[in-house]
């Protein structure tokens, strides 16, 4: 399969869940150009920031350790392959090489993130994976969202979608919309959750 090259565009702090943060890759070519973002936790997030930020802490942070060790065996870390999603949960695995010798690491996608900012190599994934979990940012593609049914389009109109409200009781419109307005505020893990329910009712009405 052929791999897509993705790079760290945003990392956010969940507003819906105080200890939840969202890491947002881009699509580095290709257009449209697709978001993928994964909900991670906050010491996670704050070893990406960390890197990406080029603060230097006053003990190596975990993943810092795991850098030195790698350099103090000769392990190159060639890049990180976000390799599936299952139920949720994205998989990834460590390129790395030694001794001339390619291996493959399992990995959390959250740790392989942070060592990827920390060895500055290329992150990658699948098409499949893409057309599971990425989101098409309105701008990039104007007819990204889907169009409601008469139906529903007379109804009349309601609170937007939030979270005490179930997402099954609001429209296509109402939900594309919502999910427009949550992208622009950064609040990735609430559009991952209606970006699933429009996928879902895309697979029932197919």
């Amino acid at each position: 399969m052929q791999k897509i090259k993705m790079e760290i565009v945003a990392l956010s702090h969940s507003v819906s869940q105080s200890q939840s943060y969202a890491v947002v890759l881009g699509e580095v070519a290709g257009r449209p150009r697709r978001r993928l973002p994964i909900v991670i936790g906050a010491f996670e997030a704050q070893a990406i920031a960390v890197a990406i930020e080029k603060i230097t802490p006053t003990r190596p942070l975990t993943h810092d350790l795991v850098r030195n060790i790698f350099g103090m065996i000769d392990v190159e870390l060639r890049e990180i392959v976000i390799d599936n999603l299952q139920e949720g949960i994205f998989y990834s695995k460590l390129v790395c090489v030694s001794a001339g010798r390619e291996i493959e690491i399992d990995s959390r996608t959250s740790d392989a993130l942070a060592l990827a900012v920390r060895f500055n190599c290329p992150i990658y994934t699948y098409e499949f994976v893409l057309e599971a979990a990425g989101i098409i940012l309105e701008e990039d593609d104007p007819t990204a969202s889907v169009e409601a049914s008469p139906r529903e389009k007379s109804q009349e109109p309601r609170t937007t979608p939030s979270s005490t409200t179930p997402l099954s009781e609001f429209s296509l419109q109402e939900l594309n919309d919502k999910l427009k307005e949550l992208l622009d505020q950064e609040d990735y893990e609430r559009a991952i959750r209606i970006r699933d329910e429009l996928d879902k009712r895309k697979r029932e009405n197919s």
